[in-house]
């Protein structure tokens, strides 16, 4: 379970951020670069991302399932009710595709919308003590590298040393069909939607 300060707070994120023009006006704008918003005039609509620039960080730090999981252990997450403070985060960015189930704590904020809101995200998860961001995705060869390279790069420019931004190697597949320790930790876990065929 995710503290309570982090998922209220959390909640404002997908919220219009025109209340927060004063609390933010000295934090820098992350927009589109001018490059990715020019239309193309070809007939394929270009992917999601096109609209935001490449991430700096083109191959951010990773984590493996085995090190969650022990962090995950550690903090108690199991009984929700008796739950230790935690200084990590998981987040799923799956959005069409978010089935099947989810890392118990975590919170779904979808890729696609994720850029402009990073600054508040940051600020956010600063504020909370949180100093490991976790994301994942399908396979986390997409979506959670991006996001991670995202968040690293805002970090950088921050000048934060003390937060990290880490990608679950293999994503939610890799963890769902790691075996019984790793899906006892899913919520709404759904084993056919993992089985081979």
């Amino acid at each position: 379970m995710i503290r309570p300060n982090i998922r209220f707070a959390l909640s404002f994120v997908r919220r219009p951020l025109c209340s927060f023009t004063c609390m933010f006006a000295s934090m820098p704008a992350m927009q589109p670069s001018e490059s990715t918003t020019t239309a193309s005039t070809t007939a394929s609509t270009p992917p999601w991302h096109a609209a935001y620039p490449t991430p700096e960080n083109a191959q951010p730090e990773g984590v493996m399932r085995e090190e969650v999981l022990a962090m995950l252990n550690k903090a108690g997450l199991m009984d929700q009710h008796n739950a230790k403070a935690q200084d990590f985060i998981l987040v799923d960015l799956r959005r069409t595709d978010h089935e099947g189930g989810t890392i118990r704590g975590s919170v779904n904020l979808p890729a696609q919308s994720l850029y402009p809101t990073i600054p508040t995200l940051y600020f956010i998860l600063k504020a909370a003590g949180v100093r490991k961001v976790i994301w994942y995705c399908s396979s986390s060869r997409g979506r959670g590298t991006r996001a991670a390279g995202w968040f690293a790069d805002y970090l950088s420019n921050q000048g934060d040393g003390d937060m990290e931004s880490l990608v679950l190697v293999e994503g939610i597949k890799g963890w769902a069909t790691a075996g019984p320790e790793y899906t006892v930790w899913m919520d709404g876990y759904e084993k056919s939607m993992w089985c081979e065929n």
